[in-house]
């Protein structure tokens, strides 16, 4: 049994096919939903497997899929997970080889029958290991954009979870936002080591602003707690949260899994090989990615701005660049 933080194993089980599934995946409403297990190294509140979760559980609520899920799977333990999943039978296998990169692939070479879809630095392996990255740099930018036109102070700051080459490029998206509508400001950034410990980011935020950051972009779950306290402005990553901290987050660097799964789940279905990387349908012109914003929250001539560079990245007239270089 896989054991974690919080339970051994929870399952969310396909409904009867939902009417208005959308034509994103038309060729599996037809066949029986497949089954696809999701390894969740953190908590699934965690807001980057929260992406992952919930794409899932929406495709289970639809009748695309069959979930099951464990969370809080340590790295000595998740090639075991991985082992037992596939030997109960999952079609699918999603989750994170960040930490396992040679284990996972190994694997993955025992069960050839069954497909993974892994978060990964690395490549894609044989014909059944697929990998992806967490693109969303192109709204880290456009959040950039509208913080380099609201600072006061001239300093900005971001708190990351550990320098991998997707954390970076994100953090990089963001300050490249930022100095290409304010080339004056300072950017600080802080690692926290860990992806998920919401205090730690707490404390680096807290840390940024003490040296004269006025606004955040916390690439890590608990920086915007830092700038609630301390009356500023944030930007969150991944998911909206804005609902949750009304009049602190004005921005967000949207993630949609969705996508992604969507496209691995058709090609279990059609008996394609997965071993490619799914990276690209991160992209904001595949609907993987965006920006929400609160337009009130900044000025609007910086909105406009923004909103110009947004429709050319969409339109493929505009290329964020991508530097997975460690910030300096």
């Amino acid at each position: 049994m896989v054991r974690n933080t919080a339970v051994s194993r929870r399952t969310v089980l396909a409904g009867g096919l939902a009417l208005g599934t959308g034509a994103l995946f038309p060729s599996a409403r037809a066949q029986t939903p497949i089954k696809v297990a999701g390894i969740h190294a953190s908590p699934v509140e965690n807001a980057w497997n929260s992406c992952l979760h919930d794409a899932m559980k929406q495709a289970a609520e639809e009748g695309v899929i069959e979930y099951v899920f464990s969370e809080g799977v340590s790295g000595t333990d998740y090639p075991r997970a991985m082992r037992e999943y596939a030997e109960q039978g999952h079609a699918l296998i999603v989750g994170e080889s960040y930490a396992v990169e040679r284990e996972a692939r190994e694997v993955a070479a025992d069960y050839p029958d069954t497909a993974f879809l892994m978060g990964s630095s690395g490549e894609a392996f044989g014909e059944n290991f697929g990998t992806f990255g967490t693109w969303n740099h192109e709204g880290a930018y456009l959040c950039g954009m509208l913080a380099g036109a609201m600072t006061k102070s001239g300093i900005v700051g971001s708190v990351g979870a550990v320098p991998i080459p997707e954390v970076n490029m994100l953090i990089n998206a963001f300050a490249a936002g930022v100095k290409d509508v304010n080339p004056d400001v300072k950017h600080l950034v802080a690692f926290i080591g860990t992806f998920f410990d919401p205090p730690k980011a707490r404390e680096a935020g807290l840390a940024q602003i003490d040296a004269g950051a006025d606004i955040l972009f916390g690439e890590r779950i608990g920086t915007a707690d830092a700038a609630k306290e301390r009356g500023i402005k944030s930007i969150g990553s991944l998911i909206d949260y804005t609902p949750r901290y009304p009049d602190t987050v004005f921005a967000n660097a949207m993630w949609y899994f969705r996508p992604l799964l969507d496209a691995a789940t058709a090609d279990v279905v059609a008996g394609n090989p997965t071993g490619k990387n799914y990276t690209p349908l991160s992209l904001m012109k595949d609907g993987g990615s965006d920006i929400v914003y609160l337009a009130d929250a900044a000025p609007a001539e910086a909105v406009a701005t923004m909103e110009e560079r947004r429709a050319a990245i969409k339109a493929g007239e505009f290329e964020v660049p991508i530097d997975m270089e460690e910030p300096a």
